[in-house]
């Protein structure tokens, strides 16, 4: 197929499979479709998955298809525990990132870590509507730039994303749909390809002889890029909730950025697992302050932790004991 033409009805198909999974999941509801905003069909973002798999070049289909898969899991069990500190889905995607790391490994070396690491930031861009597609729409734009440049005949497949998300984004833009975990998931890992293709074209020619390595920085440096634009698309959300729900006050772009890189449930998990329970941490450092330090070790158990001491305290002012009985 002419690659023109591929383009084209990869921009098509996911027009049309895009209108039929919405209509599809009003009817089926469950956890398929948000009670909020009068009905939101959930996990829409199938559409493009599905569109990926059939366009992309294997063997980075493959990649897409454990990600995907095992984040459409999480969107239809929904948020399920798992002990004290995970849900089932959040266990399963976990599992997702580990394989796409590994495998991805064997295809295009140590990158593939940051290419699996991309769901953590279109998860976090993909809380607020229309982000995480505007977020894609603009670095695959930059990456068929730079690839056309650098004249790469890979350019094809950052062009093929542009066009799927463009086929894909009115009506998550308008908040009338939403992509689930399968569609920030497979669109951070097919993003994650193309910044890839960048880093690895850039670095044969500016560093062929040190490939590796060099091919890991530009690919860190492009991936903190995009959780930059990220964090200023979402910045009035991210000062309202920072301020709000984690008491973080006067929040710099810095801790807009640590949000996007650490924020979320992944984010909190490991945050429990290196943190002691019981300690907060302290930023004076103005320099540290600017860079996000104060979101990078805010400590959700020790928040947690206060607000059912909040809450036992409020019972006992009105009359009740620990379990919520009148004494």
């Amino acid at each position: 197929m002419e690659i023109y033409l591929m383009w084209i009805v990869a921009f098509i198909l996911t027009l049309i499979l895009t209108i039929l999974f919405t209509v599809a999941f009003i009817k089926i509801k469950g956890n398929l479709f948000e009670d909020i905003r009068g009905g939101i069909p959930k996990a829409v973002g199938i559409a493009p998955f599905i569109v990926m798999l059939l366009f992309f070049p294997e063997p980075y289909n493959y990649l897409i298809a454990i990600i995907g898969i095992t984040a459409f899991i999480d969107d239809i069990i929904g948020r399920k525990r798992l002990g004290s500190y995970m849900e089932v889905g959040q266990f399963f995607r976990g599992i997702g990132i580990l394989i796409v790391m590994i495998y991805g490994y064997f295809i295009m070396g140590p990158v593939a870590i940051l290419v699996a690491l991309m769901v953590q930031i279109l998860n976090i861009a993909d809380m607020q509507p229309g982000t995480a597609c505007i977020s894609v729409i603009i670095m695959s734009l930059l990456s068929a730039v730079a690839l056309i440049v650098m004249g790469s005949a890979s350019y094809y497949i950052p062009v093929l994303l542009l066009l799927i998300t463009l086929g894909y984004v009115s009506q998550d833009y308008s908040g009338y749909i939403m992509m689930g975990e399968i569609g920030n998931h497979s669109f951070g890992v097919a993003l994650g390809i193309c910044l890839a293709l960048v880093s690895a074209a850039f670095t044969k020619i500016v560093a062929p002889a040190a490939f590796y390595p060099v091919e890991f920085l530009v690919m860190l440096i492009l991936f903190i890029i995009t959780a930059i634009i990220i964090a200023k698309l979402r910045e009035e959300t991210l000062k309202y909730y920072l301020e709000n729900y984690l008491n973080i006050q006067n929040p710099t772009f810095g801790d807009y950025v640590m949000d996007v890189l650490t924020g979320g449930g992944l984010g909190d998990l490991i945050r429990i697992l290196v943190f002691n329970r019981n300690e907060h941490y302290h930023v004076e450092n103005e320099i540290l302050i600017k860079l996000g330090a104060r979101r990078l070790l805010y400590n959700p158990v020790r928040k947690a932790k206060k607000a059912k001491k909040a809450s036992l305290t409020e019972k006992k002012s009105l009359g009740y004991d620990e379990e919520g009985f009148i004494k």
